[in-house]
Formats: C-alpha cells, sequence, structure tokens
C-alpha cells in the first residue's frame, strides 16, 4: 500500500478508536493498541512530510511555543450563567422565566456544571479550525495549538459539516491532577490548589508540548451553529447530534420538569464524589430553542439558564493540633484539629492529613493557615498551607514510631505509605470496628456509643461484634452512668438489630472499600452471606458497580478464619442475614419489571421526567446511556446515537407510541 493511502487508512482507523472511547465509551481496542496506530502513522509522516494534514493527529502533541494569543470576537457572545444556591432561588429563577414565556412551562436540561475552562471550538468542513477561550464573553483567546493536544477533542468530525460552532468545558480529571501535582512536587514547585486552576493554567500556557503533558479533557454542552445542515430544534437533540459527529458530551444530562430538576440534583450530589472530575452544581437550561429566543438575556446572564451550586467545597483555617487516630485495620493516620470554618454546608473542625508522607510533602505544621477542600469525604482534607502567614518558630511534625492508644511499636513496611499497630489486639482497633458495626448505616444499635464501646472494652465484656448479642442486663446496669432502665434499653436495640437486612449486615462487617451502595448491590444480586463468602472474583467483578479493588477485598475478608468464624457466631447469634425484599411496584402494571431501559429523543406529550417516572413505576429501571446490561431503548422523534448503538448492539427499541400504550394503567 502506497504511503499515502496507509496514511489515509490509520487517520480514519484513529478517529474511529477516538470515538469509540471518548464519545461512545466503549472501546474495541486496548490504549497499546491505539498507540502504535497512532506510532504507525508518525513513522509515515516523518519520512514523508508531504503527507502531514492539518487534522493528523501526530499534529496533538507538536508544535513551537507561541509569543502571544491572538485576540477573537465570538460570534455569538459566550456568557455566564447566573447562580441559585438552593432549590428557593431555583424556583424564583423559575417563576421570572415563566413570567417572561407568558407562563409556557419550557421543558428542562439538566446536566452537571464541570468545574473547567469554557472553549469554543469551530469546524470548517468538518476540520478542528480555532479554538477559543472565553475571555470577557465578547473577545476571547485564540489557543487553537494548545486544544489541538486535547486527544477527547476531534480534529475532524464524523461528517464533514460546512461550518460549526460547538462550546464546552474543558478540564483536567482528578487522576491526572494528582499525578500533576505529585509530578511538581518531585521537581520542587508548588502544587496547583484545585483542577480548576490546573485546566485554565494549561490552556492559557505558550507551549502546545506542556499542555499536552497536563492530560487535559473537555465535555461539550452547546451547538451553538451550524451551516449545511438543520439546527435543531431542541437542545438535547443538539447533543445527541454533536456526539453522532464525535463530540464527547456528559452521558449525565437529562430531561425534565422542574420537580424532576430538583431530584437529579440531589442525586448528582450523591455520585459528586464518584465522578472523575471536579462540578460545583447542575446547569439547567430551557430544552426548546425557540423558547431561548422568546427568553432573551441581560446585559450579563441568558435568562433561559441558571447554574444551581452546591455549598462551597474550600475554605482557610487555623491548624489547632495534629492527633494521630488508630482505626480498625491498626492504620495510624494523622488527622489536623481546626479552629471550626464552614464548608459545604457543615462546620468542619477536623481534616485528615492522610499519612507520614503526606503531611511531610505538605510541611503541615501546627499553627499554619491552611486551604481545606472537601470533595466528598467525610472527613475534609488539607490541600495547602498558606505559608505567608507561618508562625516564627513552628516546628515539622513528626509520625510516632509507636502506637499512640496501646505503645506498641508502629511499623511502616516497605512499600506502604502508612504505620500500622502490630498488637492485633490494640483497643483501638476493636473499638472501631465495634463503633462501625453499631453505626447507624449498619447495624444501627442506638445507645452504643463511644464511650460505653470503650467501657465494654475495658472490663472485657466483649472482643468481638457477635459478644453483643451475648450480653446480659446486670453487668450491663452495674456500669457506669447506665442502670437497669439503660440496660434494658441498650438489649432491645441489640435484639431489634437481629433483623436488619444483609445489606447493613455487608457493610457493617468492616470489608476493606465496601461501602454502603456495594453493600446493597452485594446483597440485592447475592441473595446470601453464604454465597458472598464463596463467590470467585470474577463473578463478583461481573455485578453492576463492583470492580476488582472491592472484589478483591471481599475476597481477602473471607479468606481469614477469622472473618468466618465472626460470621458463623452472628449466625448463630440469630441475625437474619436475609435481604430486603425487591421494592414494591407503585403501579399494577409491571411492564418494565427488572429491566434496564434508555430514554432518547421526545416523546410527544410526555416530559423526561414523567417517563422516568413512568418507568420506575412500573418496576424498571432508567440508565443514561446504551450499553451491553440494556434491556430496553424507548426512542421518540428525532433519537440520535442512542437508538444507533442499541441497533448495532440488538437491543429491543420501541418507538414512543408503543411506549403510551404499554404504560397505561389498566
Amino acid at each position: 500500500m502506497a504511503p499515502a493511502e496507509r496514511a489515509e487508512e490509520l487517520r480514519r482507523s484513529i478517529a474511529y478508536h477516538r470515538k469509540r472511547y471518548y464519545v461512545d465509551d466503549d472501546p474495541d481496542i486496548s490504549d497499546a493498541e491505539y498507540d502504535a496506530l497512532e506510532r504507525q502513522l508518525r513513522e509515515i509522516e516523518h519520512k514523508h512530510p508531504k503527507l502531514v494534514t492539518p487534522d493528523s493527529p501526530t499534529l496533538r502533541v507538536g508544535g513551537e511555543p507561541s509569543e502571544r494569543f491572538e485576540s477573537y470576537t465570538h460570534r455569538r457572545p459566550l456568557l455566564s450563567l447566573d447562580n441559585a444556591y438552593g432549590a428557593e432561588e431555583l424556583d424564583e429563577w423559575h417563576a421570572r422565566l415563566l413570567r417572561v414565556l407568558d407562563d409556557v412551562r419550557p421543558d428542562l436540561v439538566v446536566e452537571p456544571k464541570v468545574d473547567g475552562l469554557s472553549i469554543s471550538i469551530h469546524y470548517e468542513n468538518g476540520l478542528l479550525v480555532r479554538g477559543v477561550t472565553r475571555g470577557d464573553g465578547r473577545v476571547g483567546e485564540d489557543v487553537t495549538a494548545n486544544v489541538r493536544t486535547i486527544r477527547s477533542i476531534p480534529l475532524r468530525l464524523t461528517e464533514s459539516v460546512s461550518h460549526m460552532e460547538v462550546r464546552g468545558e474543558v478540564f483536567m480529571p482528578r487522576g491526572s491532577f494528582r499525578e500533576l501535582n505529585r509530578r511538581r512536587d518531585e521537581a520542587g514547585e508548588p502544587p496547583f490548589a484545585n483542577p480548576r486552576n490546573a485546566a485554565a493554567g494549561a490552556v492559557r500556557l505558550l507551549d502546545p508540548k506542556i499542555t499536552a503533558s497536563r492530560r487535559l479533557d473537555c465535555f461539550f454542552y452547546e451547538l451553538a451553529a451550524i451551516e449545511g445542515r438543520e439546527m435543531p430544534g431542541r437542545h438535547h437533540q443538539g447533543l445527541d447530534l454533536m456526539r453522532d459527529l464525535g463530540l464527547r458530551t456528559n452521558p449525565l444530562n437529562e430531561v425534565g420538569d422542574l420537580d424532576f430538576v430538583k431530584r437529579v440534583f440531589e442525586q448528582v450530589a450523591e455520585r459528586r464524589a464518584t465522578l472523575d472530575y471536579e462540578i460545583d452544581g447542575v446547569v439547567v437550561k430551557v430544552d426548546q430553542l425557540a423558547l431561548r429566543d422568546v427568553a432573551g438575556a441581560t446585559s450579563k446572564f441568558p435568562r433561559w439558564a441558571v447554574a444551581m451550586k452546591y455549598p462551597a467545597q474550600q475554605a482557610t483555617t487555623l491548624v489547632k493540633a495534629i492527633q494521630v487516630q488508630v482505626g480498625r485495620t491498626g492504620k495510624l493516620t494523622p488527622v489536623a484539629e481546626l479552629e471550626p470554618v464552614g464548608l459545604a454546608g457543615t462546620t468542619v473542625s477536623r481534616a485528615t492529613l492522610h499519612n507520614e508522607d503526606e503531611v511531610a510533602r505538605k510541611d503541615v505544621r501546627v499553627g499554619d493557615t491552611v486551604l481545606i477542600e472537601k470533595a466528598g469525604e467525610i472527613i475534609p482534607q488539607v490541600i495547602k498551607v498558606i505559608t505567608a502567614r507561618r508562625r516564627r518558630g513552628s516546628r515539622r511534625f513528626r509520625m510516632p514510631e509507636r502506637c499512640p492508644v496501646c505503645d506498641s511499636d508502629a511499623v511502616r513496611e516497605e512499600g506502604e505509605v502508612a504505620r500500622y499497630c502490630t498488637n492485633v489486639a490494640c483497643p483501638a482497633q476493636l473499638k472501631e470496628k465495634l463503633l462501625h458495626f453499631v453505626f447507624r448505616s449498619g447495624m444501627d444499635i442506638q445507645g452504643l456509643g463511644e464511650a460505653l464501646v470503650d467501657q465494654l472494652l475495658a472490663k472485657e465484656m466483649v472482643r468481638d461484634a457477635a459478644d453483643l448479642y451475648h450480653l446480659q442486663r446486670e453487668p450491663l446496669a452495674e456500669l457506669p452512668r447506665m442502670g437497669e432502665k439503660s440496660a434494658a434499653n441498650l438489649l432491645q436495640q441489640i435484639d431489634a438489630s437481629r433483623s436488619r437486612p444483609l445489606e447493613r449486615l455487608i457493610f457493617a462487617l468492616g470489608i476493606r472499600h465496601v461501602g454502603q451502595r456495594a453493600a446493597a448491590t452485594l446483597a440485592r444480586e447475592l441473595r446470601s452471606i453464604d454465597r458472598l463468602g464463596q463467590a470467585e472474583a470474577d463473578e463478583l467483578e461481573a455485578l453492576d458497580e463492583i470492580g476488582p479493588k472491592i472484589a478483591a477485598a471481599v475476597g481477602l475478608f473471607f479468606g481469614q478464619p477469622a472473618n468466618v468464624e465472626l460470621v458463623r457466631r452472628l449466625k448463630e447469634a440469630g441475625l437474619s442475614m436475609q435481604p430486603s425484599a425487591e421494592p414494591r411496584v407503585a403501579s399494577t402494571n409491571a411492564v418494565f419489571s427488572g429491566k434496564i431501559v434508555v430514554l432518547t429523543g421526545t416523546l410527544p406529550g410526555t416530559s423526561r421526567g414523567e417517563a422516568r417516572a413512568l418507568i420506575e413505576s412500573r418496576g424498571g429501571r432508567v440508565a443514561a446511556s446504551v450499553s451491553r446490561k440494556t434491556d430496553l431503548v424507548v426512542a421518540g422523534e428525532s433519537a440520535g446515537s442512542k437508538l444507533a448503538k442499541a441497533r448495532e448492539l440488538g437491543i429491543e427499541v420501541i418507538d414512543a407510541e408503543t411506549f403510551a400504550r404499554i404504560t397505561q394503567d389498566e
């Protein structure tokens, strides 16, 4: 094959696999195989420089540093969004919108508000020709050379469109951010405070090669203009079209009414910590583009969109002390005791310092002013020290070499980042295991708090969780601050916990990496503690939301004879160990019972939120994207890439008319 033909074949293949990876989330080949394709193309272009085309993926990491950025005037202003904090302010925004629209109630699109840098990308005849920052909303900076280094932004669309402008958010994934700060630390450079600052700085670097090394990513959120094809009438149809053309959009976007938006806001908040990118709220937009034109904009904000924000995730405060806690695995964890400060809707007085390497790297000292962050952590973490405000004479913190609870050796084995107490009978470990077991999300034994657990351990009345079910009234009543009534109440609580469902017990056992959601999945799918203990890793990994780390942790837990004995004794104590009953279907029509359903397109007379409610009330579960686990796709008007993928995978598809008929209650 001639070099020109082979180069073009490689470019088409690379574009196809880039879309499979970034847009479809269903790659056909490994990363190594993808890299090999790029390497072959690079070799051909090196030997035949005239074969290099403007859309060649080899141009992503290249180009000479720019001396400055040219300015570019946006064809349509790239406005920022007004903010709403809480449901009340969202209601006020919606009321203002309805007044402007003469009480016409629009459908609303809601999606996560990615915390990054807004960008405008222009394509001519299907090829990327310009990337521009927001700037002041009217004039931005031409950063095309840097945009070309971002792999999730295609250099060529899957179809040739005469002109198209799309807008998106460039961000730095959390994994890339951690790696960047690790490299900066090794080089003696100050770390970035958060991924947004790191992403914004990377896009505006003068050297594209450095930008490429930052591993940026992008979600596209708006089709701003298109020539050569008809402009869709709805925002979500524009998202589908962008995906069809190879542009990556956020899979969490949904369409519904105002109440649906509020539910999504809470649901996204619960998933926030699991995302590999930072978000600071959700964006709510009118779906119908014609109604957007009616709503118009103020001098600063469009009236048809609003950002519903979560409480602040960062704050500065003072380190009053550094304590070392011992967890249920014996791990020693340094924790900063802080001057109380408001953060993410709560008052924070502690922040984890993780381990001694982290304390040394950040050089956190008593008396320091620090920036703290709560990004899904139960206990916030210290991001950086404000060294300019450090007091004179402060001393570096050093981890103890002996356990602060039992005074046994605290060792750090080779390859480990943490120290562990060597005493398996350390009271701190027993205490933390018991407190976790009785925690509200576990066996929910009220009245059994830290002080009482300390007394039970001191009197050697319990050695593990199973001993709780053999406690007697009289010895309990004799403990300080207990008495007959308190002892009776506690025993009543312990007895009631015997009937807790299996998922609560699995969580209460304290299996590493197994949180509440994973415990619920394991209980729902396996239905038995015995089956869980005997399950192979591949069987567990096949379950929804169960990955290799959780599967390995479950295997390790049940591979320990002491843990197997604990489960046996809990059985003997009369614990139910039965999973929760399957949720009852609210409608007598259970047509979707046990099915995973995906919605795409517009259903006449039914909003996306109403359609979701119909499916869930009839036993189904609505997913955001099509995969091999999908059982059914409901395709309305202007259905896009989800319909195409369903047909490709051979998944059953029904139209809007069929959906309306089968969801009718008898």
